[in-house]
């Protein structure tokens, strides 16, 4: 399929001990199996989790299976591929689904493979895209040609938020989003063009929520203030949201999700906890008519959809939140950007 033939060896960034940190290492360049593609990577970029396993934390040892390459946010141009493949073509730039499913069991087969009881992630489980070579099944290539490659690989991370917000209509409702990480401001931005009424963002970071400005929050209010639930009422006629798109993972910000949603509002919660969080389902949620949705990944292949038709649009600009790129060998670099918070997306350039 391809014309020139890769070379043998490329670089890595992978997971090799099991401790802290990663290495800049030397991999022969994978062949593509049977319905498999290979790709030259052209951006990739660093996720919350990708920090997760580099500072090797309980749920890092708990998940990751070593040495594994790193990096499943991912955008790359097709340049090799296996027997059976039909999807995409040579030269197609490409983004890329990071979870692998067996697409048999029942949950797949009920239509959300995306809750597969058989998951496996590029990145942690399988080699992934922190290199300048990878191999991923051709179900998992989505073809993103005319789009920046950066933009390419934050359709992954995007496509939570794109979850997320439409798990219910969104258009003409006062939308919150607790928790200004990427995928909170993805989120911010999908709610404006979504045509929500108005958007709030909370976080703990003036730089994050200047971000959050700059992707359509008309609001941005410090979540550790005590004025701000006030603010929010104030922002909402004194009746509270009717949409929460909890980012955040901190079980303050849920708290004060849950304290300012407006009866029979709802509730995506898609950050994860690091512990229990302790809610009070009688009162918050179920005398108040609140719904819960609890949001994992994207949905194959529809969120996919959803997400490039924002982006072609041109009703969503994403590009404020790509903040840095860096080159492969500079990943040090990225992963501290990452540490500081004083970041949006970082992109290692393979």
């Amino acid at each position: 399929m391809t014309a020139t033939a890769p070379p043998r060896t490329m670089r890595a960034l992978a997971k090799t001990r099991p401790e802290r940190g990663a290495e800049l290492v030397e991999r022969p360049v994978p062949t593509p199996g049977p319905g498999e593609v290979l790709l030259r990577m052209e951006a990739a970029s660093i996720c919350g989790t990708d920090y997760h396993l580099y500072a090797w934390d309980a749920w890092a040892q708990d998940v990751m299976q070593l040495p594994t390459v790193l990096g499943h946010e991912l955008a790359g141009r097709v340049v090799g591929a296996g027997p059976g493949v039909t999807r995409v073509r040579e030269g197609d730039l490409v983004g890329v689904e990071s979870h692998l499913v067996d697409w048999t069991c029942s949950v797949c087969r009920r239509g959300e493979p995306h809750l597969c009881r058989n998951l496996r992630v590029i990145g942690a489980h399988v080699d992934g895209g922190f290199a300048e070579y990878v191999v991923i099944p051709q179900e998992n290539a989505i073809e993103s040609n005319g789009l920046d490659p950066a933009v390419v690989a934050l359709q992954e991370p995007m496509g939570n938020a794109v979850h997320a917000a439409f798990a219910e209509p969104i258009e003409g409702r006062s939308v919150l989003v607790t928790g200004c990480g990427p995928i909170g401001l993805c989120a911010v931005g999908i709610a404006r063009a979504a045509g929500a009424s108005v958007v709030i963002a909370t976080d703990t970071e003036p730089y994050r929520l200047e971000l959050a400005r700059s992707m359509g929050a008309q609001h941005a209010l410090d979540a550790a203030d005590p004025e701000t639930p006030a603010r929010i009422r104030a922002a909402t006629n004194g009746e509270g949201v009717e949409v929460v798109l909890e980012m955040s993972g901190a079980a303050r910000a849920l708290d004060q999700a849950l304290e300012v949603i407006d009866r029979g509002g709802r509730i995506s919660l898609l950050g994860i906890f690091s512990e229990p969080a302790l809610v009070d389902l009688s009162e918050k949620v179920i005398m108040q008519g609140v719904r819960l949705h609890g949001i994992f990944g994207r949905r194959i292949y529809d969120t996919w959809v959803r997400t490039q038709d924002l982006l072609r649009s041109g009703a969503l600009d994403v590009t404020p939140i790509i903040t840095h790129r860096f080159d492969l060998a500079d990943w040090e670099r990225g992963f501290e950007l990452i540490a500081s918070r004083h970041a949006g997306k970082v992109v290692l350039l393979p």
